[in-house]
């Protein structure tokens, strides 16, 4: 109750930003037709999620279930999850971002879109927090180990979230190849708000775009290709241990490597669970782990955050 009295008291903080939210009406009829077809053919498998998160899904599907969706980020659970918006260490990132010499393409990612009718910063409203926090992550990529953003041809990113990263890369490389992978509800809100942006968005491998959420289907069609990046940012840290093992493939044959995680969640210790990751794959990638400097949590729950980024090993024998 106080998290979520604190997260509207900070949203009220934008009260004089204008977010210019056009909803084309005939789109937004034939996208909810589709998710609401494809909802009831999908599942969850509780075994593959810890509890916050099958809770968070049930909430997702009701909502799903309703259609009401267009101001989706303006919800207190999905923001809780999805959507950091005024934290005044955001302000820290962008300061950052400001002063690099990629700050005339970071300012370009960070624009903010007005599908699902997102808080705008309010201390620079021409985005929004939580893509101030992604674009800054991508900062801490290319500097801490000299990679070229332009150079990254595809991505698999395990937890979307409603698909912020996906539609940041999609500013300035519109030749990506995007496999997210997720439980089928969020697929679904990641279709919406994709599809929303005109992008090449669905459920097969010949989209640009392609949303999974079946590990069968990532088993039997999925390559990892060449300059492929594997994104987690909060969420390969938040399943059960047993269930990253099907991803650790994956993140041993792509390029480069960015995971974002808390020391510990629920009765996980992430930190002894990465620190471990590290040695598995230290002798085909160059691995960094790095104290997040500027998010340390919230007052509910303080704790330390994490950077795990990695390049590969160029010339092995």
């Amino acid at each position: 109750m106080i998290e979520n009295f604190i997260r509207k008291l900070n949203g009220h903080l934008s009260f004089w930003c204008k977010n210019n939210q056009s909803i084309n009406i005939q789109k937004d009829i034939l996208i909810k037709k589709y998710i609401k077809k494809n909802l009831l053919t999908n599942a969850i498998i509780k075994k593959n999620l810890k509890e916050t998160h099958s809770i968070f899904n049930r909430k997702l599907y009701l909502l799903l279930k309703k259609g009401n969706i267009k101001d989706f980020l303006r919800i207190g659970f999905i923001q809780k999850t999805f959507f950091l918006h005024n934290r005044f260490f955001v302000y820290s990132e962008l300061k950052i971002l400001k002063n690099q010499i990629n700050w005339p393409l970071y300012k370009k990612l960070i624009a903010e879109d007005s599908i699902g009718n997102p808080i705008r910063y309010f201390l620079y409203q021409d985005s929004s927090g939580n893509r101030i926090n992604h674009v800054y992550h991508l900062s801490v990529l290319s500097n801490e180990l000299n990679i070229d953003l332009y150079k990254i041809e595809s991505i698999f990113e395990f937890g979307g979230g409603y698909g912020c990263m996906a539609r940041i890369f999609s500013k300035f490389n519109s030749q990506i190849k995007y496999a997210g992978f997720d439980t089928p509800y969020v697929n679904l809100l990641q279709y919406y708000y994709l599809k929303y942006n005109d992008l090449d968005v669905g459920f097969s491998f010949k989209n640009k775009y392609t949303l999974i959420s079946n590990l069968k289907k990532i088993k039997n069609n999925y390559k990892v290709n060449s300059n492929n990046l594997f994104i987690a940012n909060w969420s390969l840290s938040e399943t059960p241990i047993e269930f990253r093992e099907n991803f650790i493939e994956i993140i041993k044959k792509s390029e480069f490597i960015l995971i974002s995680f808390q020391e510990k969640f629920e009765d996980i210790n992430n930190l002894d669970y990465f620190n471990k990751l590290r040695s598995k794959i230290s002798k085909s990638h160059k691995i960094k782990i790095l104290k997040n400097k500027f998010y340390t949590g919230n007052m509910i729950n303080r704790q330390n955050h994490y950077f795990f980024i990695g390049k590969k090993i160029k010339n092995l024998l």
